[in-house]
């Protein structure tokens, strides 16, 4: 996608389109989820990125698309019409790595390149190098874009949680509550530190999920009360 200037993210119609699809994935966590929270959370910037195709089509978007595609291919299944398939998990992720790092390389300034950088996080992740997919994430926190920014902070949050470094996690979710941004509202981040923080301190989880149970978004509801009942069953 190109650059989103100040005036297209204050963009009522754009803000209004992205939040539904980033209510829509987290409706269907569940089902949208393959590496913990990551997955949900890329499959937030690839929805991003398709509806601000309709924008703008530039070089940059086609090349991300064309990466998307290989980052979405089946893999040991049988051919699908339209649908690229690797023999190989390793495959794909040669190809991944390859084609979101052109990205970067060639648009490191832009959304395009942050949705490439954001991407190689996750397929690293994906291959259990979680050293790699640190070093994605900070470089996506640290681009200073501050949509996809907050997407990495919760993903970097979520694999220092499985380090054991909650400390460290629920600081980068809480300056995402502080400064949400269009992609992660303010009780999207909430709902994520407080199940961040719900293995050690359940208590502090349930304080910041009680008062979204009765939010008047479906989907902040629904996932408030879906993570008190975790709460429930862990005591």
């Amino acid at each position: 996608m190109d650059r989103l200037t100040r005036k297209e993210l204050k963009s009522d119609r754009f803000a209004l389109e992205v939040q539904h699809s980033v209510e829509y994935v987290t409706e269907h966590r569940r089902q949208l989820i393959r590496w913990g929270g990551i997955g949900a959370a890329v499959i937030v910037a690839v929805v991003a990125f398709l509806i601000y195709r309709n924008y703008q089509h530039t070089a940059r978007q086609e090349a991300l698309r064309e990466a998307m595609q290989i980052a979405n291919s089946n893999v040991g299944a049988s051919p699908t019409p339209g649908i690229k398939t690797y023999a190989t998990a390793a495959e794909r992720s040669k190809d991944v790595v390859k084609a979101f790092g052109d990205i970067v390389a060639k648009y490191p300034n832009t959304d395009e390149g942050a949705v490439a950088r954001f991407s190689l996080a996750v397929n690293a992740a994906d291959d259990g190098n979680t050293a790699e997919a640190e070093r994605n994430f900070k470089a996506v926190v640290d681009s200073g874009n501050e949509q996809y920014g907050s997407l990495a902070k919760l993903s970097l949050a979520q694999l220092y949680a499985s380090q054991g470094k909650t400390a460290e996690g629920a600081k980068l979710i809480q300056s995402v509550i502080d400064h949400p941004t269009v992609l992660v509202s303010k009780e999207q981040a909430t709902i994520a530190l407080a199940e961040l923080l719900a293995p050690t301190d359940p208590q502090q989880a349930r304080k910041l999920l009680e008062p979204l149970r009765s939010s008047p978004r479906s989907n902040i509801s629904g996932k408030a009360i879906s993570a008190l009942s975790e709460l429930q069953k862990s005591k």
